[in-house]
């Protein structure tokens, strides 16, 4: 049996402003995704030490988002661990 029907109509109504605002919230960051994902459409030369890749600029940014991500998981556990030893 569904959550929603044991609720009283106060407590629905108490749900639904929360809702509508998720709602907008969800809607407004796919708007931004899909403008950037579109701004970041063109082709750039991604020049590594030996060779050269033409990529979407887009996958660059997300690229570069996964190396920062992972580099800060990386150092993280790596100070953990010092802190964890001294």
């Amino acid at each position: 049996m569904p959550r929603w029907r044991n609720l009283s109509e106060e407590q629905i109504r108490e749900l639904q402003p929360r809702f509508w605002a998720k709602l907008i919230g969800v809607v407004v960051i796919a708007c931004y995704v899909i403008a950037f994902v579109l701004e970041n459409r063109k082709t750039v030369h991604l020049h590594f030490v030996l060779f050269t890749a033409r990529v979407s600029q887009i996958w660059l940014i997300l690229l570069i988002l996964a190396i920062g991500i992972l580099l800060g998981a990386l150092l993280s556990q790596l100070n953990r661990r010092r802190r964890s030893r001294g």
